[in-house]
C-alpha cells in the first residue's frame, strides 16, 4: 500500500536542506489572488480622473498599501509549517541583514552595466548633471508621479509579486521553474492598462498591440527581478532594480540616431557590450554565498 504522503494533492518530505513543499495548487491560487487583489485595489475607487491625476494616484497609494499589509498573510497561513517553525518569517519575505550591503550594490550595478549605451547617451545629453543637482532632487521628492514611479510602484510590486509569491512558489517548484512562473503573474497584472487606454478613446487594436508589448517587457523583467530575488534572498535587490529601471525607460533609438557619428558608433558598442557584460556576469554576480542565501537558492 502506497504511503499517506503520496496521495493526490499532498506533498512529499522535503530533502535535508530543501524547502519543505506545499500543493502546487495551493501557492498558484495564492498568488493568483494576490495579483487580483493588487490589480483590483487600483480601481476600487469611483474617480472621473486619469491614472496620473493626482488624486487618483493618492487613492492607490492607500489601496496597494492594504494589500501590501493582507499579501505577507498568504504567506504565514499557506507555507509549510515546518518551514515556519525553521526560518524567522521576515528572512522568507527578503528582509534580512546578512549579505545586505551585497544586495544594494552588486545588483544595482550589475543593472547598470546592462544600461551601458544608455547612460553613455544621457551623458552626451548633459541629463547626467541633473543628477547632481538639489533642485532637481527636491523636484522629484515633491512629485506625486516621481514618487510612484521610482518609489511606490517598485516597492508595493516587488513586495507583492516577488516578497510574498515567490516563498510560496518556490515551495512548490524548483528555484528554476519558480522564476519562470512569477514574472507570468506580473506580466498579467500590467494587463489592465489596455482598459484604462480604451476609456481615454485609444482604438483597440492600439490598445491591444501596446499592452501585448507591455506585457512582453513586464513579464522579462519580472524574470530578472524574480531571479534577483531567489540569488539574492534579499527583496532590496529587484526593488532597487526596479526603481533604477523605472528611471531609464526603454532605450530611446531615435536619440541614439540623433548623435554624432563617432558618438553612435561608441553608444552601439556600448550597448553590445553592456548586453554581453550583463549576460556574462549575471550569474557570477548573483552567486548565493554573496549574499550569505542558503534559503531559495543553493
Amino acid at each position: 500500500m502506497s504511503n499517506m504522503s503520496e496521495k493526490i494533492g499532498t506533498p512529499l518530505p522535503a530533502e535535508p536542506d530543501e524547502l519543505p513543499q506545499i500543493p502546487v495548487v495551493t501557492s498558484v491560487s495564492c498568488c493568483f489572488v494576490l495579483a487580483l487583489l493588487y490589480v483590483g485595489s487600483l480601481y476600487i475607487w469611483n474617480t472621473k480622473h486619469n491614472r496620473d491625476h493626482p488624486t487618483t494616484v493618492k487613492r492607490r497609494f492607500v489601496s496597494v498599501s492594504m494589500v501590501m499589509l493582507v499579501a505577507p498573510f498568504f504567506v504565514y497561513f499557506f507555507s509549510s509549517p515546518e518551514l515556519l517553525r525553521r526560518e524567522p518569517f521576515p528572512k522568507l519575505l527578503g528582509f534580512r541583514l546578512e549579505g545586505l550591503w551585497q544586495a544594494v550594490v552588486i545588483p544595482y550595478a550589475l543593472t547598470a552595466l546592462l544600461f551601458l549605451g544608455p547612460i553613455f547617451v544621457n551623458m552626451q545629453n548633459e541629463s547626467i548633471r541633473s543628477y547632481f543637482d538639489v533642485d532637481y532632487w527636491r523636484g522629484s521628492f515633491s512629485s506625486i508621479i516621481w514618487v510612484r514611479n521610482h518609489v511606490m510602484a517598485p516597492l508595493s510590486e516587488e513586495f507583492v509579486f516577488r516578497a510574498c509569491m515567490m516563498p510560496l512558489i518556490l515551495q512548490s517548484f524548483s528555484p528554476v521553474v519558480a522564476v519562470f512562473i512569477t514574472p507570468l503573474f506580473f506580466g498579467v497584472a500590467h494587463l489592465h492598462h489596455i482598459a484604462e487606454r480604451l476609456s481615454l478613446g485609444v482604438e483597440l487594436s492600439t490598445a491591444l498591440m501596446i499592452g501585448l508589448f507591455q506585457f512582453t517587457y513586464t513579464t522579462l523583467f519580472g524574470f530578472y527581478s524574480a531571479y534577483l530575488f531567489a540569488r539574492t534572498g534579499h527583496l532590496v535587490a529587484p526593488f532597487l532594480v526596479h526603481a533604477f529601471c523605472n528611471h531609464m525607460g526603454l532605450p530611446d533609438i531615435q536619440d541614439l540616431w540623433q548623435q554624432d557619428l563617432w558618438r553612435r558608433v561608441l553608444a552601439i558598442v556600448l550597448y553590445i557590450a553592456g548586453f554581453a557584460g550583463w549576460v556574462y556576469l549575471l550569474p557570477l554576480a548573483t552567486v548565493p554565498s554573496l549574499y550569505a542565501n542558503t534559503l531559495y537558492w543553493k
